[in-house]
């Protein structure tokens, strides 16, 4: 019998967090069961740091639908099983894990629903390991995480790169410019290669293929040479070239187990080649943090709503240490064990390594045969 569940939010802020956060409290006070979330994400589970969530008049959750960012707040590299701590004026890294077991059987909660990507439910699966009953939700951007088709709070950042494309087409028509759009996908080009579709973008580079900056100044000049005098050019931040390796903008100090380096600088390297190689003036926009924040896309909010409804119904099932999944349409669940692939050191987070599960753009993608048959180049 459930009584009281727990809510994280954790890594980079995404529109549908608070969608997803009402959706559980509302379907566990139809069930009568207590809900409360921690602050700032595992950080919160590890100062047990939390308030009492609900959805009636004076509360804490009402209006949050279509409301950006989290009301209960995020951490990003807060890897509770490898956690900074400063001993004798030095920075020492620690297990802090048992702490968060410690604290989630103190205050007698059930179930804890972890939303986020990929560092998230592997630190969801590690918790598991150690009796604690976990559920997570799929949460990023970058659409990378694995076992599922689409991950919440991406379609809402897919629309904002849209609609910048369509602003810049304006400014690279009336200049005649190249218009460069940088946007974020670590690893996966997700974002890049959706939204390149939906701005009628020319060129997409994106981290899974490579590119031959040649072959893209190529598509520049094929179109000059019609009479089309400017061109929309969009590259995921994890773009590389080939024989080339991804631009690093700087590192951050938060130990192992967590991705640590900071990307940003490809699309002004892009822009300062295809200027050069086609002769048209071409100008960069990043557009970083404005493709997480602000209001959810209508899609958005209903599939956060599904999820945080379904991820509510597996907890009241008693069906625990999984995650709420779209497959083929349908909701369902999988083993937090098959999301985290085969990442099975416990406290190693998250990362581009071998042992990563991360869900990326593959050839037979129908993004890409649609980018490929409308023209759109790719960079190969």
């Amino acid at each position: 019998m459930i009584k009281r569940v727990a809510i994280l939010a954790n890594g980079g802020d995404v529109s549908g967090f608070n969608a997803v956060i009402r959706a559980i409290i509302k379907t566990a006070e139809n069930n009568n069961i207590e809900c409360l979330g921690f602050i700032d994400g595992y950080r919160g589970l590890l100062q047990n740091n939390f308030v009492k969530l609900g959805t009636s008049s004076n509360e804490n959750a009402v209006g949050i639908l279509p409301k950006g960012g989290s009301i209960i707040g995020s951490s990003t590299n807060a890897n509770v099983f490898n956690y900074p701590v400063e001993e004798n004026g030095q920075r020492v890294y620690k297990d802090l894990s048992d702490i968060c077991v410690e604290n989630i059987k103190k205050d007698e909660i059930d179930c804890l629903f972890t939303l986020g990507g990929d560092g998230t439910q592997k630190s969801a699966r590690d918790l598991s390991l150690k009796g604690i009953h976990v559920i997570g939700v799929p949460k990023t951007i970058d659409n990378d995480v694995a076992c599922t088709d689409i991950t919440f709070g991406y379609n809402t950042a897919v629309s904002v790169a849209a609609d910048a494309i369509d602003r810049l087409h304006t400014t690279g028509e009336t200049h005649h410019r190249i218009m460069v759009l940088e946007v974020m996908g670590r690893y996966a080009g997700w974002i890049a290669l959706e939204s390149a579709i939906a701005g009628g973008a020319d060129v997409a580079l994106i981290p899974e293929i490579p590119y031959d900056i040649e072959k893209a100044a190529s598509k520049i000049i094929n179109r000059k040479n019609r009479g089309k005098e400017f061109s929309i050019v969009v590259v995921a931040e994890g773009a590389k070239p080939k024989d080339g390796d991804i631009i690093v903008k700087g590192t951050r100090n938060n130990g192992s187990g967590v991705d640590n380096t900071k990307l940003g600088g490809v699309g002004e390297q892009v822009a300062k080649q295809l200027e050069e190689l086609t002769g048209l003036e071409a100008r960069c926009t990043v557009l970083g943090y404005m493709q997480r924040g602000g209001s959810p896309t209508s899609f958005d909010r209903v599939l956060s709503t599904k999820y945080g409804a379904k991820a509510m119904e597996l907890a009241l099932e008693g069906n625990f240490n999984v995650l709420t999944v779209m497959k083929d349409g349908k909701l369902n669940s999988v083993s937090l064990e098959d999301v985290v692939g085969n990442n099975t050191k416990v406290g190693a987070v998250s990362g581009n390594t071998p042992e990563s599960n991360l869900r990326k753009v593959t050839m037979e993608d129908d993004l890409v045969k649609t980018a490929r048959n409308i023209g759109i180049n790719l960079g190969d």
